[in-house]
């Protein structure tokens, strides 16, 4: 095998979280010999969520690399200063980054890396006493350490798995392909960002005028993220660290707790929205064609004729309330899998209660493989390092923490001053004294 063939780190996938890895590695540890396969040509992210006016939740800042490497060459202030947009970006003062413009400097950084090989799929990894072989559509690779960033997939309820269709999809396929609601009966499910993304450009007729537009949602209201700043200090690596250091009963509490943290609706989109409803229905008067049902649970959803009833259950009450749809959108969530090409491997990973993959504090999966050999995962590990593991705004230090551990050395220092609150338990009790 020749010598570029043999990898110190090779990554399953080259989404925004292993691209980040691969940043890292390319303009800081050069000698690191690492490669990150992605099946796919074109590195859109998200391309089926492409809606017209979606921004991110987290500030440009949180890109690939900034937070750890700021010098790095592919960062999101390089990417705007190669397509000679900086000061008309920095002009309109925006606060987040639009899917569309963070997308296209995902593929601008993946195009340009080396070590990123598109349109390239792994199809096999084994284990043998000299590391992971990989087999790819491009030939064999041989691997120290693996790393798996190839995501999670669209969850869907049983009860609308069986019915999926193009009149019964999830949020993640909605931009995917030409959607026509004009004069249908629509119901969105889920209070989730994605939802109130897809309520909104129903309501402004994007995809054609409804002839009735329903949103459903679980939770007790259409709630708004919580981006305070003391709820961000949740998205910092030294919360971070010591909310992997707690017991998992913990952990798993302080998930449920802090869930608007991370899974809520901008307060500008809501109050968008808002704003549209009022100015639609009641300074225009037109006839109440779309509707917001909170607090209710979706629980069943059946054929009736070209279209579908879905069944749910109110929250306060317990009754059940039925709506006619033609075209039924799950605003649902995504679920944790394996890619197919790890097969043999996944007997041998450790798993927790809700089968999500166990992680040491290096993002280092737990197994009955050699140390010698390790797997790292990211966008894994919600209840072993928290709310933050999903989303933007540390990636590019937990990519230094995975890229220290493989180098085994400190190549980018990820110390930090102490900030206003203290996560820890103080060795000695602390007295207030009354004035």
């Amino acid at each position: 095998m020749s010598d570029s063939h043999v990898l110190d780190l090779a990554g399953l996938g080259a989404g925004p979280f292993n691209l980040s890895i691969a940043a890292l590695a390319d303009s800081h540890l050069p000698r690191l010999a690492t490669r990150f396969f992605e099946r796919r040509r074109d590195p859109s992210w998200h391309p089926g969520l492409m809606l017209p006016d979606t921004h991110l939740q987290t500030g440009f800042l949180k890109d690939l690399v900034t937070a750890v490497a700021p010098d790095s060459r592919h960062s999101f202030l390089s990417y705007l200063v190669e397509h000679r947009r900086l000061y008309r970006f920095l002009n309109a003062e925006l606060g987040t980054v639009s899917r569309a413009e963070f997308s296209d400097y995902l593929g601008w950084t993946a195009r340009r890396l080396d070590n990123v090989a598109l349109g390239e799929a792994v199809r096999d990894v084994q284990l043998d006493g000299r590391g992971f072989r990989l087999r790819t559509d491009a030939g064999d690779y041989r691997a120290r350490h693996l790393c798996l960033g190839t995501g999670k997939r669209p969850w869907l309820p049983d009860f609308a798995e069986a019915l999926r269709s193009p009149h019964c999809l999830h949020a993640a396929e909605i931009a995917r392909t030409r959607r026509d609601f004009n004069k249908r009966r629509v119901v969105v499910v889920g209070g989730v960002q994605s939802g109130a993304d897809i309520f909104l450009n129903a309501l402004r007729g994007h995809w054609g005028q409804p002839r009735e537009l329903h949103w459903i949602s679980r939770r007790r209201n259409f709630e708004p993220l919580d981006e305070t700043a003391f709820t961000n200090e949740y998205f910092t690596p030294d919360y971070t660290r010591s909310f992997h250091a707690l017991h998992r009963e913990i952990r798993e509490r302080e998930v449920a707790a802090q869930k608007l943290a991370s899974d809520g609706i901008t307060p500008a989109a809501l109050q968008t929205l808002y704003r549209e409803l009022y100015h639609r229905f009641d300074v225009l008067g037109e006839r109440r064609w779309a509707r917001l049902f909170p607090h209710r649970e979706a629980i069943a959803l059946e054929r009736s004729g070209l279209g579908f009833t879905l069944t749910t259950t109110h929250g306060l009450t317990g009754g059940r309330e039925r709506f006619n749809a033609d075209v039924v959108v799950f605003a649902t969530g995504f679920c944790s899998h394996l890619p197919d090409c790890l097969a043999d491997l996944a007997p041998r990973l450790e798993r927790d209660a809700h089968g999500e993959l166990m992680l040491g504090p290096h993002f280092e999966v737990s197994w009955d493989g050699p140390t010698t050999h390790r797997i790292y995962a990211v966008n894994a590990g919600r209840h072993s390092h928290g709310i933050a593991e999903p989303q933007l705004s540390l990636m590019a230090w937990r990519s230094a923490t995975i890229l220290n551990h493989v180098a085994g050395h400190q190549a980018f220092d990820l110390h930090e001053d102490d900030g206003p609150i203290e996560w820890h338990p103080t060795s000695e009790p602390r007295w207030v004294q009354a004035i």
